[in-house]
C-alpha cells in the first residue's frame, strides 16, 4: 500500500520552498518518498511574498514537466497560504507578515504559475470578502479547504455553499489555549457538510487518543491522513529549512521552530503515519489505506494512485 500525502512541504532535506529548487533535488525527494512507503504528494507551497510564492509555483511546474521521476510522484500542489488568519495561534509557523486577505487578482497569478498543477488551497473563509476568491478557485477547478483559520459556524456554513469542500489539519493551525465550548475544532466536527477533514498523523501534532476519537467523530469516509513533512521530513535530528526559516528537530523527531515556541511541520516518513494509525490510533490496514490513499485521491477526483512493480 503505498499514500498519497496532500501535504508535504519537502523530504529528506529537500525543501520545495527553496528558491533555488533543482530537478535533481526533487528527484532526491521523490526516490525518497518511494521508498518510505510513499506513493504521491501534492508539493506544498506557504505563505511568502507573492512573488516568491508564485516563483516557487511556476519552478515546481516547470521541473515537473521536465522529468518522469518527479512528474510520478508529484500529482499537482497545495497553496497553503497566504490567504490565511493572522492571528497569533491561527497563523502558525507562516510569516504574518506576508499573510493577505483573500483576493481573487492574487489567486489567479498563483494558480496561473501552476500551470494546471494547482489542486488545492488552503484559505481562512473569516479573511475571504463574500467568499468571492472561494467561489473563484471553485469556478477554475481547484479544491479549497479551510485552515489557519477561526470562521463562525455561519461563515463555515456559507463557505460551504460557495464551494468549499475540507478542512485541513484540524487541531493544528490555531491557539493552544481555545474557549472550551466554542471553538474552531467543534466547530468542524459538528457540521456534516465538510466532505474532507485532514489530520496530521504524525503521533505528535496530534496525540494517536485525540486522532482516533477524531475519526470516530468525522467518520473514516470522510477523513484524510496527511504528514505536513517538511524537508526534515525521513530525517533524524539537525537543523533544516523551510522557505529561508530554520527547522529544529529534537531527539523525539518533533520538528521546531528556531525559538521552540510552536512546531513547524513534521518530520513523518509514509510508514510512520501507517504505523501511528495502525499501531497507535487502532485502525485495520484497510481502513488506514483508506484515509491514506483513498480519501485524499477521492478528494482530488482522481483515480487511485497506481501501486509501483518492486
Amino acid at each position: 500500500m503505498t499514500a498519497f500525502d496532500l501535504q508535504l512541504n519537502g523530504y529528506k532535506g529537500i525543501d520545495f520552498n527553496a528558491d533555488d529548487l533543482s530537478a535533481d533535488d526533487l528527484v532526491v525527494a521523490c526516490d525518497a518518498v518511494l521508498a518510505d512507503g510513499g506513493g504521491q504528494m501534492l508539493a506544498t507551497v506557504i505563505t511568502d511574498r507573492v512573488d516568491r510564492m508564485v516563483a516557487r509555483v511556476s519552478r515546481l511546474a516547470e521541473l515537473r514537466s521536465v522529468d518522469h521521476r518527479i512528474a510520478e510522484v508529484l500529482t499537482g500542489i497545495h497553496l497553503e497560504g497566504p490567504f490565511i488568519n493572522p492571528r497569533t495561534g491561527y497563523v502558525g509557523a507562516h510569516p504574518v507578515e506576508h499573510v493577505l486577505p483573500a483576493s481573487i487578482s492574487v489567486a489567479a497569478q498563483l494558480v496561473e504559475a501552476g500551470q494546471g498543477l494547482v489542486r488545492l488551497v488552503t484559505l481562512a473563509p473569516e479573511c475571504d470578502a463574500n467568499l468571492q476568491t472561494t467561489s473563484w478557485l471553485v469556478d477554475h477547478g481547484v479544491r479549497v479547504s479551510a485552515g489557519h483559520c477561526d470562521p463562525s459556524t455561519q461563515t463555515l456554513d456559507q463557505a460551504i455553499d460557495a464551494g468549499l469542500t475540507a478542512f485541513t489539519h484540524l487541531g493544528n493551525g490555531c491557539p493552544a489555549q481555545l474557549h472550551r465550548h466554542d471553538n474552531i475544532l467543534w466547530r468542524v466536527l459538528a457540521t456534516d457538510r465538510l466532505r474532507w477533514v485532514m489530520l496530521i498523523a504524525d503521533g505528535v501534532h496530534l496525540p494517536a487518543t485525540l486522532i482516533r476519537t477524531m475519526i470516530r467523530a468525522i467518520g473514516i469516509e470522510r477523513v484524510i491522513a496527511v504528514s505536513d513533512a517538511t524537508a526534515a521530513g525521513g530525517m533524524g535530528p539537525g537543523t533544516f529549512s523551510l522557505a529561508g526559516r530554520d527547522v529544529i528537530v529534537d531527539e523525539s523527531g518533533a520538528a521546531w521552530a528556531a525559538d521552540r515556541t510552536h512546531l513547524v511541520g513534521s518530520t513523518a516518513s509514509p510508514n510512520r503515519l501507517r504505523e501511528v494509525l495502525c499501531q497507535g490510533v487502532g485502525l485495520s490496514a484497510q481502513d488506514a489505506q483508506r484515509v491514506m490513499v483513498a480519501n485524499p485521491a477521492q478528494l482530488l477526483g482522481q483515480e487511485l494512485p497506481r501501486e509501483r512493480k518492486q
